[in-house]
């Protein structure tokens, strides 16, 4: 660009890490389906997109134009960034989890997060010696009480939360997991970098599940994560090592293997360039679909940060650019009402998994959310959470009313 104005969001999604290939002129890069690279010499590494290739688990072309492009959206105010690919959102979330913490130290959870998160610190961390507490609301107020002083590492947030769309104040809870000696690490994957970006607001790690609006077409299974990269002026250290933070990570991303392919990548990277008109219309849409299940007789309580009625409105108002794509709601007439619903629509399809340009419909408590069953994390059975899609909205409207009317027959 010629002038002095900084890369809108798009531009960055578009270019960044996309440059022209010097060699045959291509505008996508391609995709470096190799597992080695041919060394010039011992040590002689030949270098592309500034970095040198030896083996696809440490560094592959390909991820680095995903990893560089991912890092541009998911800024923190100008400062430089570090993003790196994951094999899925869990393997993400596994390498901060154990680059961050040591047997006998402590996670503080939202009262409302992903079942895999929750399994994730509860079934694999916690016999390893990491205990974890959930903070019911997640607010600043909830977090302190959680907070055990001088053993807690990590706060983990997720705002929007899944799949009760609750809000977390991301700037208010930074400031006390900071004063507690902790890091905030917050899941982004509702809000996506183009509506959120928590490193902006005071968050440490921010992880995606790229699978979901990122990737955005569900064709691909993927994860990230974002940090300040080591040349920024706030960049994050490793409390044990005081190594730069987004060094570490990378250390055991490559140490752990949990890597995203060459093909994932590219996909994600394609799906990345055009995630801002699809936010736009999944935000749009699920608006419609959130006033149009307002007003109906069947529902009982419709949970979307865009409504004003949102206990989290304000807040949401404030540190996202629009609503997101996801609504949930509960029946009057309870679980078998919720059941009879995802059962009876025809343009949302009954699936798992959230933001590609189709519309999902699902049971949270008989699916995605089974493995919180019984725990404080349990979420009601009479709770229905939809994707919603880029279909014609008139359409999904249609197909809602016609299955919450057999739902209530």
């Amino acid at each position: 660009m010629t002038s002095d104005r900084a890369p809108g969001f798009s531009t960055r999604a578009i270019h960044v890490g996309s440059e022209p290939d010097p060699a045959t002129g291509a505008v996508i890069p391609p995709i470096y389906q190799t597992s080695t690279f041919a060394q010039d010499g011992v040590g002689g590494l030949r270098t592309g997109l500034g970095v040198g290739y030896e083996y696809s688990r440490s560094g592959n072309p390909t991820r680095t134009a995903f990893e560089r492009a991912f890092a541009a959206v998911e800024s923190a105010g100008g400062e430089p960034t570090r993003a790196l690919a994951f094999a899925s959102g869990l393997a993400a979330e596994d390498a901060v989890i154990r680059t961050l913490t040591r047997p006998g130290d402590h996670a503080v959870l939202p009262g409302d997060a992903y079942g895999g998160t929750y399994r994730l610190f509860a079934r694999v961390a916690e016999p390893w010696g990491v205990a974890s507490t959930t903070a019911a609301g997640g607010g600043p107020d909830a977090v302190r009480a959680a907070l055990q002083p001088g053993r807690t590492r990590l706060v983990w947030v997720e705002t929007p939360t899944n799949p009760l769309l609750g809000i977390t104040d991301v700037a208010a809870v930074a400031e006390v997991a900071h004063e507690a000696g902790a890091l905030l690490v917050v899941d982004n994957t509702f809000a996506t970098p183009y509506l959120q970006n928590p490193l902006e607001l005071g968050a440490d790690v921010v992880v995606h599940s790229t699978t979901k609006y990122v990737g955005g077409h569900s064709d691909v299974v993927g994860g990230a994560l974002v940090t300040r990269a080591p040349e920024a002026a706030d960049a994050v250290r490793d409390p044990y090592s005081e190594e730069p933070l987004a060094d570490r990570l990378a250390w055991h991303q490559n140490a752990m293997g949990a890597v995203a392919g060459p093909f994932d990548a590219w996909l994600t990277l394609r799906g990345l360039k055009t995630l801002a008109v699809r936010m736009e219309r999944h935000s749009a849409s699920a608006a419609r679909v959130a006033e149009f299940l307002l007003g109906h007789d069947a529902v009982s309580e419709v949970l979307y940060p865009g409504l004003p009625e949102h206990p989290g409105h304000e807040v949401a108002a404030r540190q996202m650019r629009l609503g997101g794509g996801m609504v949930s709601f509960r029946l009057r007439r309870g679980r078998e009402a919720a059941l009879k619903a995802c059962a009876g629509t025809t343009v949302f399809t009954l699936a798992e998994s959230l933001g590609g340009i189709e519309s999902l419909i699902e049971h949270p408590g008989a699916m995605t959310h089974a493995s919180v069953a019984g725990s404080p994390l349990e979420v009601p059975d009479d709770l229905v959470r939809l994707s919603v899609g880029l279909e014609d909205v008139e359409d999904l409207l249609a197909d809602l009313d016609a299955a919450l009317a057999a739902a209530s027959a």
